[in-house]
């Protein structure tokens, strides 16, 4: 073979494996038209409020999109996929031919996603002089950014970027073929005919998370009357990506599924530039003083401000004194109740209406709304907290989770923020946490401490294989009070009082208004 038909051989098989790629044709759909998203709680946070930079839980999400399909090989781009997708359990339906292969494009259009894509790179940096109003523009060469500062190399040695006092704006050549304006999900596909096409794209993402916070509202009773309260409680959602999702059917589950843990998702580099310059000053200009850090440290950042959403509900408590009487608190009214549904031995609450989450934000809608609770007020206390003088003791709430009682529904983990009524009107009493409650278990939440009830526990002697203790609780308000306290240790013998709750001998004691109660009794030494 001679070499000129070696030559145009090797044209004819580089020509062939090109044609599909230049017959290849991009489709976007920029947004769906119906939109799914379930979320779930951050699994072992517990009591912790949600993460608000980054929530820790995470969403099944289901969309629905329409795209015009031409007939041969298309790359299709789905824009506005959350940011915390997880691409590999990205599903797409309703292709022809279904998908040859999926990519994640990761990389943002935003000032922090244009300054990683350039960093050793050169990009233009233009001053404005505030005397004189004349702007100066040099080449520069980013040499780290964007986390944590962004630092350049220029003519005249280091500096960092908006760290001169001076107006400054940088510019940059032209934009990163890989950044996308939104978080994109693209998919390559074939079909044999133009075809309209409706697919649903479901996947799962972090970046999510969701709370119940409970409002009990304490209720006046007259005596002889059982103790009441109204639970209302929110389902709180968050939202820590950059995507909105708009008039969503949205769903929450309580519960903990059986998920494989997961290398940590990588986040896209989008976002805004943190800088924080001190002091105001070229940093070139900084005098070294090994000493000077230490005397003269730099202010404490400010604390971050709660992540906030106009979709967010606000509750306002307002009173006034009204000749001495007691005021009632009237419990929120819920336009909108999230409906409770069994899903195996998980609990999901589906909100009726369509909703819009909202991004960086938080969403409220009412999720438990139990009116005439009943429940007892308990004081509580352990024995080893209260060696020498009197201190006040703690008090819960306790009821149980069924219908005699005026609940009977699934309770999911949350804070709540008791209410009780005075003659000033509503005062908050204080907030407890309720874990995970299924129907027929015993509720208690911790509300705070009374000065009221105190408790004292004395060592009165000691033998070779005795300690013998003597507990005083004490009551001044104007009614009886049911104490219980735990004991501390193993008991010697039987004390009339005490008996065994969950394993730990526990004295229960009634006592009357301004009056106090006493028990002796006998431990075994170490």
């Amino acid at each position: 073979m001679n070499f000129s038909r070696f030559l145009t051989l090797l044209a004819l098989m580089l020509a062939l494996q090109a044609a599909p790629l230049a017959a290849q044709q991009l489709v976007v759909s920029e947004k769906p038209e119906n939109i799914s998203i379930t979320i779930y709680r951050a699994p072992g946070r517990g009591d912790r409020a949600i993460n608000a930079n980054w929530p820790q839980g995470y969403a099944l999400i289901t969309e629905t999109r329409t795209i015009l399909l031409p007939a041969g090989d298309a790359m299709v781009r789905f824009e506005g996929v959350s940011e915390g997708m997880f691409p590999e359990s990205a599903i797409v339906t309703g292709l022809p031919a279904g998908v040859r292969e999926k990519n994640r494009d990761a990389r943002l259009l935003s000032p922090q996603g244009l300054v990683d894509a350039y960093l050793k790179r050169e990009v233009s940096i233009t001053r404005t002089n505030k005397a004189t109003g004349l702007s100066r523009t040099q080449n520069v060469f980013l040499t780290a950014g964007p986390d944590g500062g962004v630092i350049f190399e220029s003519d005249e040695g280091f500096e960092a970027l908006r760290c001169t006092g001076l107006p400054e704006r940088m510019t940059f050549a032209k934009l990163p073929a890989d950044l996308s304006a939104k978080p994109t999900l693209s998919i390559l596909t074939t079909s044999q005919t133009a075809v309209t096409a409706t697919l649903t794209l479901t996947y799962l993402a972090s970046g999510f998370d969701w709370q119940a916070n409970y409002v009990a509202t304490v209720k006046e009773r007259a005596p002889g009357e059982e103790s009441k309260l109204d639970l209302f409680a929110w389902l709180t959602v968050a939202n820590g990506g950059n995507q909105s999702f708009e008039n969503a059917n949205m769903m929450a589950i309580a519960g903990e599924p059986n998920r494989e843990r997961r290398t940590d998702q990588v986040r896209p580099t989008g976002g805004a530039l943190r800088i924080r310059c001190w002091p105001m000053q070229r940093t070139d200009q900084v005098p070294y003083n090994p000493g000077y850090l230490s005397a003269n440290p730099p202010p404490p950042p400010p604390a971050p401000m709660a992540m906030r959403s106009e979709a967010v509900e606000e509750i306002m408590v307002t009173a006034q004194r009204r000749n001495g009487a007691m005021m009632d608190m009237a419990a929120p009214v819920a336009a909108v109740v999230a409906e409770q549904e069994d899903l195996g031995d998980l609990k999901l609450y589906r909100v009726p209406e369509r909703v819009t989450v909202n991004a960086k934000g938080q969403k409220q809608v009412a999720m438990i709304v139990q009116p005439k609770v009943t429940y007892d007020r308990i004081y509580v206390a352990n024995a080893r907290d209260y060696s020498g003088a009197s201190a006040p003791i703690s008090y819960i709430l306790r009821s149980k989770n069924d219908r005699k009682n005026g609940l009977g529904v699934p309770l999911p983990s949350g804070k709540v923020a008791v209410f009780e009524n005075s003659a000033f009107g509503p005062l908050l009493a204080g907030e407890g946490d309720l874990p995970d409650r299924a129907i027929d278990d015993e509720i208690e939440i911790v509300v705070g401490q009374s000065a009221d009830v105190r408790l004292s526990v004395k060592q009165v002697r000691r033998s070779e294989n005795r300690q013998y203790w003597r507990a005083k609780l004490s009551n001044a308000r104007d009614h009886p009070v049911t104490a219980e306290m735990e004991i501390t240790g193993e008991l010697s013998g039987r004390v009339k009082g005490v008996r065994k709750i969950d394993g730990v001998p526990t004295w229960q004691v009634t006592v009357p208004a301004n009056d106090e109660a006493t028990l002796d009794y006998e431990t075994k030494s170490d």
